[in-house]
């Protein structure tokens, strides 16, 4: 079903093919009468489970579909997943053991009780029932753990894995992440991803009802993509029936093809004040609802090839903010029907 998303900035009108429309009531979101600009993930844990959480990441060695050749060989072309999870730079070792190591390293920096296991690395439903039950069973049994996130693809979610996060659903709280990126083939082509948006699609639908929490990561500067590209990217998330989403900028780590076109001047890395501009153009276009869990993305700067401004996240953060406050904007300002009741007396945001 072909789907007109109307941008009312400019009267622009963009076709999508978005079968998973959904157009939820106003609402009065508490995260913008707390004084945020956006539904960030902190302050949705810290309501729901009355204490800071944080996410402590394991690694059961899963490999993905366009790594072992099923659909394509040699990964994304931005990935390495070494650099992005610390777990894949260590011998594997038990779920458990991973957790305990995980918490000690987080509370040397944070006040904080309780995690969320977190399988991130690589494609953590890309295997029989049989193997992940057990992996999963390790996580939610850790007396300090609430809950798992479960990093993945949409192409590799069959009927006996969705029964399975159903289940685990039913005992601990669940959130799945889908790999999206973009909506836009040509670039899931140019990243080798193996898929179509159509395999989003129908993910998403095949996740309704099961009591996990949907997510969707979504990558900006992608080469070749314009602005009105990710702002597209950006309306079909928003009428998709999913409960958060993760949002970095593209970037570039150490012997992936993406650093050999980055080095031969083949592809463009976004700088910070473009990058921080696009972000709020993205959160504008969100429904109040959707929970932002992620806005900028970074690696360990050994991996790390650019661009500079991720290693300094701190700046980076209070660019988005400076740029959310310059133009007293935030989520939902320019999604349908919600930017009135978005849009609180300053008094309540004091």
């Amino acid at each position: 079903m072909i789907i007109g998303l109307t941008d009312h900035s400019n009267n622009l009108t963009i076709a999508v093919n978005n079968p998973l429309v959904v157009t939820p009531p106003p609402i009065t979101p508490d995260w913008r009468l707390a004084g945020h600009r956006y539904y960030s993930y902190n302050f949705f844990l810290r309501k729901k489970f009355g204490q800071r959480i944080q996410k402590v990441s394991v690694d059961a060695k899963f490999t993905c579909p366009n790594v072992d050749g099923t659909v394509a060989k040699g990964g994304c072309t931005f990935c390495d997943n070494r650099s992005f999870s610390p777990s894949r730079r260590v011998p594997i070792r038990k779920i458990t053991d991973q957790i305990d190591d995980g918490i000690r390293r987080l509370k040397m920096r944070y006040k904080v009780e309780r995690f969320i296991a977190y399988f991130q690395p690589a494609t953590n439903t890309y295997a029989p029932v049989e193997r992940l039950r057990p992996l999963y069973e390790q996580a939610v049994s850790h007396e300090k753990v609430v809950g798992m996130a479960i990093g993945t693809r949409p192409d590799c979610v069959p009927p006996p894995v969705m029964d399975l996060l159903a289940e685990m659903a039913e005992r601990t709280y669940l959130s799945v992440e889908y790999g999206l990126q973009t909506i836009h083939n040509r670039s899931l082509d140019w990243m080798n991803r193996g898929h179509h948006v159509d395999a989003y699609y129908d993910a998403i639908e095949r996740s309704q009802g099961r009591g996990f929490e949907i997510c969707a990561h979504v990558m900006l500067g992608l080469p070749g993509e314009s602005h009105e590209d990710m702002m597209a990217t950006a309306k079909v998330i928003a009428e998709s029936p999913i409960q958060s989403v993760k949002i970095h900028n593209l970037y570039c780590v150490k012997k992936t093809p993406l650093a050999d076109q980055v080095a031969a001047g083949e592809v463009r890395l976004m700088e910070l004040d473009e990058y921080a501009s696009t972000l709020v153009d993205f959160l504008e276009l969100l429904p109040p609802h959707m929970l932002v869990e992620r806005t900028i993305g970074d690696a360990p700067p050994d991996y790390f090839v650019g661009p500079a401004w991720c290693l300094d996240k701190p700046t980076a953060l209070k660019a988005i903010a400076d740029e959310l406050e310059r133009r007293d904007s935030w989520q939902g300002k320019r999604f349908p029907g919600q930017a009135a009741v978005c849009n609180a007396p300053q008094e309540q945001l004091a």
